[in-house]
């Protein structure tokens, strides 16, 4: 035998020894029952794969973005949170005889205040918000703060760089982050031409350092941009040809996104310094915090979720939204991939007699995640009256609508994914007006859906059934 397959023969001990070291760590950190079940059993019998698995996706904090700010100067608490929280509490939101409790809920789960005096624009679709983020871009006199999950080198991706280049050349400041995973197709010389433009760019990568180097789980799946502190768009849009309905493989595209302005762009400001002094290595942006009220009333707070929160605020927030519905609580999502908790609040609301309506897409990006949502929706359809609904185009959208008052539009997907291991932000507008508008959305996209019955469901074949719940295994980590 040769001399270097003698140590060979150490290996598989070692693996196992390891194997159960992960194993007592999972049952003294997995965040379910289930969890920490399925982890104990695959790590002590087959650590050879489950090991591996285990280092990458089994953390459900991101320890090193939270670290950065305990270390830092950007505390939402001290010196740095009188600088940026207390000018936008001088514009406190108007009360119109809602339950107080209920934002008072948002403000402590996003660590900001509601503020009133903001003036919200609903953007339908892409060709409205793209002509609308141009405008706002083309407009900046001092910055432009730009953060997407997604950006292609195709015609929208190279009209963004066109726009962020001359601002850049006009002596604006313009800072690009993008996410590392989402932007894994992004070419060097979309990059290049951006710093060869003048445009500041960084990447938000969550495996930055060797303590971070396995977290390859977590995403940053905001889109934001903001223009001299006074206008803000966030929502569902990405950038690229897609959203427009040009590639072949999505067809039509189904999408919302919003334009703020106001004192609430602050809280979006905020957000994005956050991001821009993990992804900068410790920088901090230097920029004006004076809020700039404008003629509208709308009351509304940006709320940004997760894995670095001290409690799940992404899966608290959908939680809170749901359980503030009595009337009407209408969602729309690409994904229908609930926490269970989530789940059994949608069957309360049901009980409570609200009218749940569950917009998704008639087809999907992602065969696993389809696979999922069709494991939940027999249970839905034989003990609720919650209606599920199916887009005939790719509806990507997520935005919410509960009773009269309240409405969401955001990045958050309703999925584990978003509630747990993403970063997201959602906008949240408490203002009838407002919110009467995204009724009058959401009715139109309804009318063009349709209704997916218990029976349709049923004709399902056997394999379809046993691929969905062999997906829904899966559930945390989609």
């Amino acid at each position: 035998m040769p001399w270097w397959l003698g140590p060979l023969v150490y290996i598989p001990p070692i693996l196992h020894f390891l194997g159960m070291c992960a194993a007592v760590h999972a049952l003294l950190t997995a965040r379910s029952a289930q969890a920490r079940i399925a982890w104990f059993i695959s790590l002590i019998t087959f650590p050879y794969v489950a090991l591996p698995l285990y280092l990458i996706i089994s953390p459900s904090k991101f320890e090193g973005y939270r670290m950065i700010f305990r270390a830092g100067r950007l505390k939402r608490t001290g010196r740095y949170a009188e600088k940026v929280l207390t000018p936008m509490r001088e514009f406190p939101p108007r009360r119109d005889g809602e339950d107080p409790e209920i934002l008072d809920v948002y403000e402590h789960l996003a660590r900001v205040p509601f503020t009133g005096h903001n003036r919200a624009r609903l953007l339908v679709d892409g060709e409205e918000t793209y002509q609308a983020m141009w405008e706002a871009i083309d407009a900046a006199t001092t910055y432009v703060l730009v953060f997407f999950f997604i950006v292609n080198d195709d015609g929208v991706g190279r009209e963004l760089l066109a726009h962020l280049v001359g601002r850049a050349q006009a002596g604006v400041r313009v800072v690009f982050v993008y996410d590392e995973f989402g932007c894994w197709w992004i070419t060097q010389d979309y990059l290049d031409d951006l710093r060869a433009g003048g445009v500041e760019v960084h990447v938000f990568s969550s495996s930055n350092g060797w303590r971070n180097r396995l977290q390859i789980n977590f995403r940053n799946h905001r889109k934001i941009v903001v223009v001299d502190g006074r206008v803000a768009l966030t929502g569902g849009l990405n950038v690229g040809d897609e959203q427009l309905g040009r590639t072949v493989k999505y067809g039509p595209w189904r999408d919302t996104h919003l334009l703020l302005e106001g004192p609430a762009v602050q809280g979006v400001q905020l957000v994005f310094e956050e991001d821009y002094h993990w992804a900068s290595g410790g920088r901090v942006l230097d920029i004006p915090w004076d809020p700039q009220p404008t003629a509208g009333d709308v009351n509304a707070l940006y709320l940004a979720s997760g894995p670095a929160d001290v409690v799940e605020v992404g899966l608290l927030f959908f939680l809170h939204t749901i359980n503030a519905a009595r009337k009407r609580l209408w969602i729309s999502s690409p994904y229908f991939v609930p926490d269970e908790s989530v789940l059994e609040a949608l069957k309360l609301a049901d009980l409570r007699g609200v009218d749940i309506r569950i917009l998704l897409p008639r087809r999907s990006d992602h065969l696993f995640m389809h696979l999922a949502a069709m494991s939940y929706l027999p249970e839905l359809e034989a003990e609720t009256h919650i209606q599920i609904w199916r887009y005939p185009a790719y509806n990507h959208q997520k935005v919410i609508l509960v009773d009269d008052w309240l409405s969401v539009v955001g990045s958050s997907n309703l999925d584990n994914r978003s509630m747990r291991l993403n970063f997201e932000g959602n906008m949240v507008l408490a203002d009838r007006a407002f919110a009467s508008q995204v009724e009058e959305m959401l009715e139109h996209d309804l009318e063009r859906s349709e209704r997916l019955t218990a029976h349709a469901l049923e004709k399902r074949g056997l394999m379809g059934k046993l691929g969905a719940q062999l997906c829904r295994l899966f559930d945390p980590i989609l």
